[in-house]
């Protein structure tokens, strides 16, 4: 992106404040977007929660195998996704590629999550495996190119994420390969949105990340005052910021102490979760089989009733958005 263009999306998008999001139906990106279990109804009602409380972005995970299995109806379903975000208000940021949580992705029928444990059914896009062996990459540059070309001038995405979390689950530098490649696919695609990954760790892999971004993503789930050195470190690349995953009530990343600090540095965020659902992220990473349900949930706002967690932190979101 040339300068100008780097002006034009931040006026376009002054402050995005929003979450990742998921419909509590779903346990991961192939029930979420699969013809079968795509959940329209689900998305309206849970997108309205969202509208409700001033969230303007989703960030919302695909994944190669839906391409693979069904790309014109995956592009159906995601502009039907779309149009019901607009109807909240609501802008789409899409991710493409994930090295976290479980290999061994299978389309059809997902698995019924483990009661209790965080994220017991969410899936590595494309997985170890296929990340580490580019004679299997050739329909993985198909996706990348196909759907950010499909919707290159699609005023409703904010930005395309291609790969969130590179190094995880023990990969470390040996998916900057990829990496490189999700970037150089996307750019021959010639989206006329921004394209990121989120700087999440620090070495090699955060070097090209911040390289190759139009706009610098980055996690924070830790407490303010680290939220704010980060911030400022960043701010040293010249370039927009986003927050695309914070909310860790457990180690002081709280809607009361980062949601202020994130307005006041004018940096956009997206927080981990909306509704209690299938995915099991009201409870913390490593959590085990059976556990009760936690005194203060890990991440989310909303159980599937529209029940706030904290209505303290729903009317902050609420007069955040109204001083924007």
């Amino acid at each position: 992106m040339t300068d100008m263009n780097h002006d034009t999306w931040t006026q376009r998008w002054p402050w995005l404040t929003g979450c990742n999001f998921i419909p509590s139906t779903a346990i991961n990106q192939l029930e979420m977007w699969q013809a079968d279990t795509f959940d329209p109804e689900t998305i309206d009602r849970e997108l309205s929660m969202a509208e409700s409380i001033g969230l303007n972005v989703v960030r919302v995970y695909l994944h190669d195998l839906l391409w693979s299995q069904d790309s014109s109806g995956l592009v159906h379903r995601m502009r039907q996704f779309l149009d019901i975000a607009q109807e909240h208000g609501i802008a789409a940021l899409f991710v493409l590629f994930d090295d976290c949580w479980n290999q061994g992705a299978q389309l059809g029928k997902q698995p019924d999550p483990v009661p209790g444990v965080h994220n017991s059914g969410w899936l590595q896009s494309p997985g170890a495996r296929v990340v580490n062996d580019p004679s299997n990459w050739a329909p993985l540059e198909k996706y990348a190119k196909e759907v950010l070309s499909t919707f290159a001038d699609e005023p409703r995405i904010v930005g395309w994420d291609l790969y969130n979390e590179p190094g995880a689950g023990g990969q470390g530098s040996r998916s900057i390969p990829l990496l490189r490649k999700a970037f150089s696919w996307a750019r021959q695609a010639a989206s006329s949105q921004p394209l990121t990954s989120g700087v999440w760790t620090e070495g090699e892999v955060t070097a090209v990340q911040v390289e190759l971004s139009d706009i610098v993503t980055f996690h924070n789930y830790r407490d303010v005052a680290s939220l704010k050195a980060q911030i400022e470190e960043l701010r040293q690349h010249g370039r927009p910021l986003l927050c695309t995953e914070w909310l860790n009530r457990h180690q002081g990343s709280t809607v009361q102490t980062c949601l202020p600090a994130f307005f006041e540095s004018g940096v956009g965020c997206i927080h981990w979760g909306l509704v209690s659902g299938k995915t099991n992220t009201i409870f913390p990473w490593g959590s085990k089989p059976g556990a009760p349900e936690p005194s203060v949930w890990f991440h989310d706002l909303f159980r599937k009733d529209g029940t706030a967690f904290d209505p303290e932190e729903t009317a902050l979101f609420r007069e955040y958005r109204q001083k924007a």
